[in-house]
């Protein structure tokens, strides 16, 4: 039997982790026509497969799940379908990586995943899609937020398309003219009455995409609210959508704002981690993220003490980073589960003129604490490369 890989599978590393997803989902597979062909003997089951697989079009004759939800699309990148486009967050990973991660791990519908740095929520929504429970870890407000709209706002669709209406054609239909920012508190005010969280939550996040659109790209606020407010609606009708059209059992999603160096779980709790450490010494993450911060009322430069990587002035730097890397890594030994997967995606980045070992650091002190080093999968990463140009998937067992 054939498996034929996704058009969009074109580097090394895609192929490398299409093949260990292919073994851990059952199927023992060689490789021809140059590598976009596998072919599959004796899987365990073809279903399972069709269902699950991340990077593949077709198995036989039939047509993967996964090459039909990134139809949901309404943006030009593959990796940005349903609501995984909500908020241009940078550093974000590839969600088709996540769900080859998610197969290599061998979770099931019951079981728990954990990233302890969610970021823009990737890997929960990924987890979410595939009916497997996960909890997301951030620090940041907005990484918290922008999680929360992503997986939550399917389940209130209604609310918010009602919600929608009266917001953003408010003023006789005339757009949003008196929300611009020398009236942003009756923007602020008309969310603030809507008394659902998840529906409020839709519209800060709309808010903050519009905000971004303004300070990065000088568009008019007013008018991109108005644009993003549709366009999410659109993304999360098409989840709806994808939901009842392919009969998808949705996982049981958690958002935590909490601290990677102290996670609010229970030692042995979770059965994989997929997470991705913040490049905090070369790209920094609050700056980055100083308009949204602003517009939900963060004091900036205090919670730049809280951010790993960004504290500490250039001669401290590194070495906190480096403790606080260790401290994430004892955390995460401890919440997960022996004999299970830890996927940790991380590089080398490059500080004032010199590389920083980081990925050598991770492989060593993991190690050292009980993790066995697995596969160490090299990818090539794009947008940094002025202080990175690749990644390693460093993927660990517990024992």
């Amino acid at each position: 039997m054939e498996a034929e890989v996704l058009k969009n599978t074109q580097f090394i590393y895609e192929v490398a982790l299409a093949r260990l997803e292919l073994g851990a989902l059952g199927a023992d597979a060689e490789i021809t026509n140059g590598f976009r062909i596998f072919n599959i003997k004796k899987p365990d089951s073809i279903k399972t497969l069709i269902d699950r697989l991340a990077y593949f079009k077709r198995v036989g004759s039939e047509s993967t799940l996964y090459s039909k939800l990134i139809t949901y699309n309404q943006t030009r990148s593959i990796n940005q379908y349903l609501t995984h486009w909500f908020y241009p967050y940078k550093g974000k990973f590839h969600p088709q990586m996540i769900r080859a991660l998610l197969n290599y791990s061998q979770v099931k519908p019951g079981d728990l995943v954990l990233d302890p740095y969610m970021g823009s929520g990737t890997a929960c929504l990924e987890a979410q899609v595939l009916g497997i429970d996960s909890i997301g870890v951030d620090i940041s407000p907005v990484c918290n937020l922008i999680s929360k709209v992503k997986t939550q706002s399917v389940e209130v669709l209604d609310e918010i398309m009602d919600e929608s209406s009266e917001i953003v054609n408010k003023s006789n239909g005339n757009s949003i003219a008196n929300f611009g920012e020398k009236n942003g508190e009756r923007l602020d005010d008309a969310i603030a009455k809507i008394k659902n969280e998840k529906v409020r939550n839709f519209f800060q996040v709309a808010k903050l995409i519009s905000h971004s659109d303004e300070s990065r790209r000088g568009r008019n606020f007013n008018t991109q609210f108005k644009n993003n407010v549709e366009k999410m609606l659109v993304s999360v009708k098409d989840y709806q959508r994808a939901i009842k059209k392919h009969g998808l059992k949705i996982g049981k999603t958690t958002i935590k704002q909490g601290d990677a160096r102290e996670l609010p779980l229970d030692g042995k709790s979770v059965d994989a981690i997929v997470t991705s450490p913040p490049y905090s010494i070369a790209l920094d993450y609050v700056k980055n993220d100083a308009h949204a911060l602003k517009a939900l009322g963060e004091d900036v430069t205090k919670i730049r003490d809280g951010f790993i990587g960004v504290r500490g002035s250039n001669g401290t730097k590194l070495q906190l980073y480096d403790g606080d890397l260790k401290k994430t890594y004892d955390e995460m030994y401890r919440v997960l589960k022996p004999k299970k997967v830890c996927s940790i995606v991380i590089g080398n980045a490059t500080f004032q003129g010199q590389e920083v070992k980081t990925v050598e650091l991770t492989v060593d002190y993991c190690q050292s604490l009980g993790f066995q080093l697995e596969k160490n999968v090299e990818k090539i990463i794009f947008g940094l490369y002025n202080v990175m140009q690749k990644e390693n998937i460093l993927i660990f067992r517990k024992e």
